[in-house]
């Protein structure tokens, strides 16, 4: 038998070898001066990095402090801008004027002040002692006994009531009839230019600043009283000569401070508005995160139009407490209302406005609270889309336009709105709220064309299982 074949040996890869041709010799340690280049390099972009970690958090800061200065301010703006729009239309809109203080002439709280301050001036103008002492003459020439003609005599102050009854009487007549309601709104407007003498201390007419008083004049109403005496058969009455006395509608010691500020907010008008909506907007852009300081921004409004809606209401306190000793304050409440009823609207408005606004840009943003409610919402409204393609409806290329469109088609949204909203005259809460139903309802339809969370049809999947089945 042949011997068997020995294989060659295996070379031991532990022990070193002969060198084979071809085969690239194993580099050995570089040399130290290249270690400590990179080592030198490395230390020098760390150090760069490490330099600009520590001036990004300052450059934040520096940018979140500006941009909380600038929300604050135009918070404080906003309350300003408020009265301000409101004295400027007080001031130069007539109509509105008109629209706030004819409703008084039906108020029973001015009817009555006004028909005591009525009276007042009337019986002032009539002697009842001279006319007692006139019937008691009269009588003793008509041959009445002396004991008679005293008893006479002695009616000055029963007659003096009769006659302030009567004269009361007559004054309700003419301020609760339609004519002087009708007079009332004709003297509104014919004095409008007055309220301009009151606040800015130019005018005249009715409405006058007196003694640190806003008063007016009702000498006219007493002549309509006196007429309305003389045709009942009150002939002393037409003695009463004619009268210009006043109805306080406001009194305070700081009436000159409180003009001058009036003034100057007037003289604003719609300006101040637009320059706290452009502080507010450049508040908003040089916050880091602009989302955010949109939200303090609204939420900063609202709690000025906060604070305005309680300053009105300590003010009314104040307004009432400092009226003459002789005025009625219910009078003087129901005018002190029907003059801020257009600012407390205009309050509400802007604020609900700021409430809207701070919600929209919290549902915007990353929480889990907002994207739980996006997420919802956008795929009830893919289940309703699902449900439409079911029952046949095609949106066809409007969905692929809606698609490639959408984030563009959202901006226009809140574009449109924004402008009509802007040029929509005297908007108030319910305006407001209708606005957000209608941009959300908008929304609503961008998402129904093109969902962004598409839901398979009712109808495909249910043939789906059916072939399913039938393949088992």
């Amino acid at each position: 038998m042949p011997p068997a074949e020995s294989s060659p040996p295996q070379p031991d890869p532990e022990q070193p070898g002969p060198e084979q041709p071809g085969r690239p010799r194993p580099e050995g340690p570089r040399p130290d001066h290249a270690q400590a280049g990179e080592l030198e390099a490395l230390h020098h972009r760390v150090a760069q990095l490490e330099a600009e970690a520590r001036r990004r958090p300052q450059h934040h800061r520096l940018r979140t402090t500006g941009a909380t200065a600038l929300v604050i301010v135009a918070s404080v703006l906003s309350l300003l801008a408020v009265v301000a729009v409101w004295a400027h239309d007080e001031i130069t809109d007539t109509d509105r004027f008109v629209a706030t203080m004819a409703p008084l002439a039906h108020n029973p709280d001015v009817q009555n002040a006004l028909a005591n301050r009525i009276t007042d001036a009337a019986t002032e103008q009539i002697d009842v002692k001279a006319l007692v002492n006139d019937l008691s003459q009269a009588a003793a020439e008509q041959g009445v006994p002396p004991r008679l003609a005293q008893l006479l005599g002695g009616l000055t102050g029963p007659l003096e009531g009769a006659l302030t009854n009567l004269v009361h009487g007559a004054a309700e007549r003419v301020v609760t009839s339609d004519a002087f309601a009708t007079v009332w709104e004709e003297a509104v407007r014919a004095a409008h230019a007055t309220m301009v003498k009151a606040l800015t201390g130019q005018g005249g007419g009715a409405v006058v600043l007196k003694n640190d008083e806003v008063v007016i004049d009702i000498g006219p109403m007493v002549e309509r009283v006196k007429t309305e005496l003389v045709n009942a058969g009150f002939a002393p009455a037409a003695k009463i000569p004619e009268v210009h006395t006043s109805f306080v509608v406001f009194s305070s010691p700081d009436l000159a401070k409180i003009k001058g500020g009036f003034r100057l907010l007037q003289i604003l008008g719609w300006w101040l508005p637009v320059i706290t909506v452009l502080i507010a907007a450049a508040g908003v852009l040089t916050a880091f995160n602009r989302r955010r300081a949109l939200v303090g921004a609204a939420l900063g409004v609202g709690v000025a139009m906060l604070v305005l809606g309680v300053a009105l209401a300590v003010f009314r306190s104040y307004f009432l407490d400092h009226l003459p000793a002789d005025a009625s304050q219910a009078a003087a409440g129901a005018v002190y209302d029907a003059v801020v009823d257009y600012l407390r609207t205009a309050v509400r408005m802007v604020g609900f406005l700021a409430v809207v606004v701070a919600l929209g840009a919290f549902f915007i943003g990353p929480s889990r609270a907002a994207v739980t409610v996006r997420s919802v919402t956008g795929h009830g409204v893919a289940a309703l889309r699902s449900s439409a393609d079911s029952a046949g409806f095609r949106a066809g290329p409007v969905e692929h336009f809606v698609r490639r469109w959408k984030r563009w088609l959202g901006v226009l949204i809140l574009v449109v709105a924004a402008v009509v909203f802007v040029l929509w005259d005297h908007p108030t809460g319910m305006v407001v709220f209708w606005f957000a139903v209608v941009v959300l309802a908008a929304f609503a339809l961008r998402e129904f064309l093109a969902p962004a969370h598409p839901v398979t049809p009712a109808s495909t999947s249910g043939a789906a299982v059916d072939a399913g089945v039938t393949e088992r």
